[in-house]
């Protein structure tokens, strides 16, 4: 909401009127977080990125670098944006979808707060109208850029708390295969039980993969602004890593793609509100 004017800001807008300048009124900045209410007493909560320049990708002498995320390019992410504070949750899958679409014993572990797993881009594009129709809000899964931007939360480290070249403390951020897939916890585990990026966002590294908005390509060698993936294609990009997945595939420039009709264990999702 707009504060009133005071009274001298009364009487300089009418001086100003009154000899023929333009008066421009104070824009509403976005709220810092955002909740939406999404039936059965379930709700989800987002939180506001920034809108900023960073480079996407990376570097050739990164450990673990590979051919698929470079050329480094420089892109804008021109208006701020709300994420997904965690990837949605079983709990919220289900109402929104009124059912889960895994099955106990084949793809995971039953669980409200564990983030839904093995779901196609289809079904998470579904996810997205559904609660669009039903918030009012635009949502929608992240676009890769948006997504890598948000991950690194300022930074341009392997990793968003830093460059750990041995990974020695992942697993205070993530769900990884050292700490899951590897000790027999071949499932996702609960959201936010790990430290979150600056940005607020928890279980960027690891525990699900999460779809993105775009067709898989290379990158092109040019700056850009608010890019959306290939033109065309027959895979969609996912990003993130996962708790079957070591640590070099947890990194912030790692990118992999799927079919989008094909269901994986890992692949879970993340969406995004744009104000």
């Amino acid at each position: 909401m707009l504060k009133p004017l005071s009274f001298l800001s009364v009487v300089l807008v009418a001086i100003s009127g009154a000899i023929g300048a333009s008066t421009t009124r104070p824009s509403t900045q976005p709220a810092p977080e955002l909740t939406l209410n999404i039936g059965s007493n379930t709700t989800m909560k987002l939180v506001l990125i920034p809108a900023g320049t960073f480079m996407m990708g990376s570097p050739d002498d990164e450990k673990d670098h590979e051919k698929t995320e470079g050329p480094l390019h420089q892109v804008t992410i021109t208006r701020p944006f709300y994420m997904g504070q965690t990837p949605v949750t079983q709990r919220q899958w289900k109402a929104v979808m009124g059912a889960a679409s895994w099955k106990p014993g084949q793809f995971g572990r039953l669980n409200d707060d564990n983030p839904v797993n093995a779901i196609t881009w289809i079904e998470a594009m579904q996810f997205c109208n559904r609660l669009s129709t039903r918030t009012g809000k635009r949502v929608r899964l992240p676009t890769e850029a948006q997504w890598e931007y948000a991950c690194r939360a300022g930074t341009q480290t392997r990793f968003y708390y830093g460059d750990d070249p041995d990974a020695d403390s992942l697993g205070d951020y993530a769900w990884y295969s050292k700490n899951s897939w590897n000790i027999n916890e071949a499932y996702p585990h609960a959201v936010a039980r790990k430290k979150p990026n600056a940005w607020g966002l928890y279980d960027m590294h690891g525990n699900v993969e999460q779809w993105c908005s775009d067709w898989f390509g290379p990158y092109p060698g040019r700056a850009m602004k608010d890019p959306t993936g290939a033109y065309g294609g027959t895979m969609r990009v996912i990003r993130g890593g996962s708790f079957i997945l070591p640590a070099k595939y947890c990194r912030d420039a790692w990118r992999t793609r799927n079919l989008p009709g094909r269901r994986v264990l890992d692949n879970g999702c993340r969406v995004v509100v744009l104000p």
